[in-house]
């Protein structure tokens, strides 16, 4: 093994887990680490929260510490990019023509925001929010104290992004074609609670209305929505959502449907490739379908599962999706991939702000979040897993152990 070359294309969290995986599995060859960006590999969370509140600084953020991938010997390659993957000769070429063969090679390529595609969104004033450096202008920015921004998206990334210029003194408009934040996931009950929480911290909502356009002269200074309203704006940042990097995947013939086409094991179409992270559309044994998981904790633990397989372990990565979110002093968890249910059942108190929601499906748990109550969890992440059809009164009642509707064990 000690001859054989890995490569890993993305320097992202995926990528970085994945080449500690290998070395911590025993593999003595060649690893290669290459990034586009000219930062060490970094974890994206505080990007929305901590680190552009300027409550926490950048070391904080980086996968591993700076002497770690010389110790570990990963060759990692910063500011370059993979320009094109040859599976049947089992090469990359980088830019500047530098080819290497690799006996396997990981994609964790990642996603990049989708662009606002309406007159006006090419003005400067207008931000994304996916890198540091797109953070740090926004950070500087924040700094201020003052000031009107636009954030146009009540998505994770705009609602949180929303809530941090707000906890920085910022006049906040939201603007959301959906009538409530994150609808398609929450539905009526969460959605109006997180509406709520904004409205509590004086963030103007105007839901319900798309974009027509971006005015100002050379700068962003106004948001036109769909029914025409005008909201001024001294900057704006949009967050409606992310694509999946697939064209290096596209180009080599890899099969690519809402992202990198991979099986339980992480393995593309080709044997010798393999993809983890915000690109991967993987089979998912529990859900028996493909699906593409966003957030941080799918990169967290599957690009060290795609390092498994490229070693040969026998994998089979069905962890159920798990995210987090932290809005003002709303922490939340949500387990699961509830994509239609036909009811949600709280328990606790949703007006006071501490509750779990769980969304159902024929009585079966699907989904569950966890606001402001902790150690729940795995609980509720069992009892998704059982497929138990559960009594509602008892799901509603917080005396009644969650892993006693799970049929845990107590304890």
């Amino acid at each position: 093994m000690s001859q054989k070359t890995f490569v890993i294309a993305g320097a992202s969290l995926a990528g970085a887990k994945a080449a500690g995986e290998l070395r911590e599995r025993g593999f003595d060859g060649r690893v290669v680490l290459i990034g586009a960006e000219s930062e060490r590999p970094y974890e994206r969370p505080p990007l929305s929260k901590d680190y552009l509140q300027g409550k926490a600084e950048r070391q904080g953020a980086y996968v591993h510490d700076e002497g770690f991938y010389v110790e570990q010997e990963i060759d990692l390659r910063l500011g370059t990019t993979v320009e094109s993957i040859d599976p049947d000769a089992a090469t990359v070429t980088l830019a500047g023509g530098e080819e290497i063969s690799f006996d396997a090679l990981l994609l964790t390529t990642g996603a990049h925001p989708r662009r606002l595609a309406v007159p006006g969104a090419d003005l400067d004033g207008v931000y994304y929010l996916r890198t540091f450096e797109d953070c740090d202008v926004l950070r500087e920015r924040f700094g201020a104290g003052s000031g009107r921004v636009a954030v146009v998206g009540a998505g994770w990334i705009g609602s949180e992004t929303a809530a941090s210029a707000r906890q920085a003194g910022l006049e906040v408009t939201v603007i959301d074609p959906l009538m409530l934040p994150n609808e398609r996931i929450f539905g009526t009950e969460v959605g109006e609670f997180y509406r709520d929480v904004h409205l509590s911290h004086g963030v103007r909502m105007v839901l319900g209305e798309g974009v027509d356009s971006l005015e100002g002269d050379g700068s962003v200074s106004a948001v036109r929505t769909s029914d025409g309203q005008r909201i001024e704006c001294d900057f704006a940042v949009v967050g409606v959502g992310v694509l999946p990097r697939v064209g290096l995947a596209e180009t080599a013939g890899l099969t690519v449907e809402n992202g990198i086409q991979v099986d339980a094991t992480c393995r593309t179409s080709a044997a010798n490739i393999f993809a983890a992270g915000d690109v991967a559309n993987a089979w998912h044994p529990f859900y028996e379908r493909h699906i593409r998981v966003e957030h941080w904790a799918n990169a967290l633990n599957q690009g060290p599962a795609a390092a498994r397989a490229m070693l040969g372990d026998d994998v089979s990565y069905d962890r159920i999706p798990y995210f987090f979110s932290d809005q003002y002093d709303v922490g939340m968890e949500y387990s699961g991939y509830a994509t239609d249910w036909d009811e949600v059942v709280i328990r606790g108190d949703r007006e006071a702000g501490e509750f779990v929601a769980f969304w159902l499906t024929d009585g079966r748990v699907v989904g569950g979040m966890n606001v402001n109550v902790w150690d729940v969890n795995q609980h509720v992440q069992a009892l998704i897993r059982s497929r138990r059809q559960v009594d509602r009164d008892a799901l509603r009642d917080p005396d009644t152990p969650l892993d006693e509707l799970a049929g845990q064990p107590a304890g």
